[in-house]
């Protein structure tokens, strides 16, 4: 456990999690006690997968979990593959979001539950056709939707499926996706020692990657919306 995790838990509840506009409003109202920059809960982590569609009643126990990835993948070529296909033998690879190819998608209310798009795209682009036409990418959540989402495309070749890497994780174990980086952040090489994440209060609050073993000041929360303190360890 982060040191400053343990100090929150012990004393408020977790380092805070910035989840919406409101939050960081909320942040910013610090700025006259924190004159610097201050840790919260944001911390990378380069195996922190999750699927586009993340509503858990979607899934049974484990079945968020489940993976069939290549030998030696996820690879993460140059620190650049954060987006997953499913491949011709039903095993999953990591690529670049950026590249083009077709993809699968998820429909909750159609005659079909997984519907091939021949169509290619990004997996942004492909994540929002999805979203627009059907529900989403397709979560594969077992060995048997493994099976038909394969056999959808019976030329081949790789399918975009709603797996995606992303490396920033909240303390707490949330889900949200909200980020406010300053201009040039996130700054993260491999083997990279910046894998945790400040608000920098001289830049309107907005967010930077630091050494984790720097000293600074942190910012718990207590309470549902409440963010209440900050304090200096060193």
């Amino acid at each position: 456990m982060w040191p400053l995790d343990r100090h929150c838990r012990e004393n408020h509840q977790e380092l805070a999690t910035i989840r919406d506009q409101e939050d960081l409003e909320t942040l910013g109202t610090l700025k006259t006690t924190v004159h610097s920059r201050a840790w919260i809960g944001l911390s990378y982590d380069v195996d922190n997968w999750r699927w586009s569609l993340a509503n858990t009643s979607f899934y049974k126990p484990g079945e968020m979990e489940f993976r069939r990835w290549i030998t030696g993948e996820p690879n993460n070529v140059l620190n650049k593959e954060h987006c997953a296909t499913l491949r011709s033998d039903g095993r999953w690879g990591d690529i670049m979001c950026s590249d083009y190819t077709k993809s699968v998608c998820f429909d909750v209310g159609g005659p079909d539950k997984f519907v091939l798009i021949t169509t290619s795209m990004t997996w942004p682009e492909a994540q929002s056709y999805c979203r627009e036409h059907h529900t989403d990418l397709a979560m594969v959540r077992n060995m048997e939707e493994s099976q038909v989402v394969r056999n959808l495309d019976p030329s081949g070749g790789k399918v975009w499926i709603g797996l995606y890497r992303d490396p920033w994780k909240w303390s707490d174990g949330s889900e949200s996706s909200f980020r406010s980086w300053n201009l040039l952040e996130p700054r993260y090489d491999v083997g990279s020692s910046e894998t945790c994440v400040a608000a920098d209060f001289s830049a309107d609050g907005l967010w930077e990657t630091l050494d984790c073993n720097a000293k600074s000041a942190f910012i718990c929360f207590s309470g549902e919306l409440s963010i209440t303190q900050s304090l200096e360890v060193g």
